[in-house]
């Protein structure tokens, strides 16, 4: 691919009719053209069949369907699957697929690497380098539903059914790349994923919390972990710029534009350091009486990091005590362990890293 070829990977409907226009074509080809790659998963033009042999050859003069190339695949005992795709210059980034009776769930990434350095995550540790483009983001999907077996049922046709930005880095520091991926996922000519079925997972950047509730308003999880924000400053160091309070304003205004109002709000369960019925109940007095849902993650361990993960039965406490208050809340299952897969686990290949790194105080959380 020479550096004037369009890559049409991720290209928005709008972008793709414009340059068909400029091409001397009718805009309505690029609606044919979405449904051959996303659709069917045809990146050659010449299988294009319904587009003109005149307009083919223009496409493969001046465009491109550009896939990274994946570097491995492995294979969860669970029935978990892993990808690592190739982004450049020694970069590499992950994506997960976990099948379920009623669902398949992709996480995907949206940056190599990330800036944000949450103390118990992978990826923070790695450092960043750089936001991963539309066509990154979208050739995640695109490959997961190119070589996992279609779904047998009549809720849908592809394999990914849900996807979540869950993996390598932090989606809101990426907004001018990912809302046009999350177009393309919803569109009828490519994906048609219900907004519900889309999540993005977020440590907590205010602004761009409200810009995509006007814009795009799918499905939000916030990266809590703490509920106090002497805690939350250590482990989620986002929140020295915007405190729990000013984060959870901009929850509440996201919520009152979603037909669904739950937002989900994440919360990694670290043995003495934010699992006592202290912090539970603590917890509850931020989110009662609002439309919000906890969900508990089981730290997974990584090397380099000496966190541990809460005990089942304290897990269990924290979750009973919260259900006591009224709140819902659901333990995450572990899924993808064995193969480095799990939450928090997702590292791929970082180099020429910006590193944002906490001071040595992680020992001293458990007073907080």
């Amino acid at each position: 691919m020479s550096i004037d070829t369009i890559n049409l990977l991720g290209m928005p409907q709008s972008a793709v009719e414009a340059l068909f226009t400029e091409l001397g074509e009718k805009p309505f080809h690029a609606r044919q053209l979405m449904r051959w790659v996303y659709q069917r998963g045809v990146t050659d033009f010449d299988d294009m069949t319904d587009l003109s042999k005149s307009l083919r050859h223009k496409l493969q003069e001046r465009t491109c369907i550009g896939l990274p190339e994946v570097l491995s695949q492995h294979d969860s005992a669970d029935g978990t699957v892993k990808w690592l795709f190739e982004s450049g210059f020694g970069q590499a980034v992950e994506a997960v697929f976990i099948p379920e009776a009623d669902r398949g769930t992709l996480c995907i990434s949206s940056q190599v690497g990330c800036a944000l350095d949450c103390a118990f995550c992978a990826t923070g540790a790695q450092g960043f380098n750089r936001n991963l483009s539309a066509a990154e983001i979208v050739a995640q999907v695109w490959h997961a539903n190119r070589v996992l077996p279609r779904r047998d049922n009549d809720d849908a046709d592809f394999a990914v059914t849900n996807v979540v930005f869950m993996g390598m880095g932090e989606p809101l520091a990426n907004y001018r790349n990912v809302v046009p991926a999350i177009e393309i996922l919803i569109s009828d000519l490519a994906y048609g994923i219900s907004r519900r079925r889309v999540t993005v997972s977020t440590s907590g950047l205010v602004p761009n919390i409200d810009r995509l509730g006007d814009e795009c308003n799918v499905s939000l999880a916030v990266s809590l972990h703490a509920p106090n924000n002497d805690l939350r400053d250590e482990l989620v160091p986002i929140n020295k710029m915007h405190p729990i309070e000013t984060l959870l304003e901009a929850c509440w205004r996201y919520a009152e534009k979603r037909a669904n109002r739950f937002i989900t709000f994440e919360y990694v369960m670290l043995d003495g350091i934010n699992d006592s019925v202290r912090h539970a109940d603590e917890l509850n007095a931020l989110l009662e009486g609002k439309p919000a849902k906890v969900n508990l993650i089981p730290f997974n361990p990584f090397a380099g990091n000496d966190f541990a993960r809460s005990p089942a039965d304290a897990i269990m406490r924290f979750q009973n005590r919260l259900r006591q208050h009224g709140l819902v809340a659901t333990t995450r299952k572990t899924r993808g362990e064995d193969i480095d897969a799990a939450c928090g686990q997702l590292a791929g290949k970082v180099s020429d890293r910006v590193r944002n790194r906490l001071s040595e105080k992680r020992r001293r959380m458990a007073t907080v």
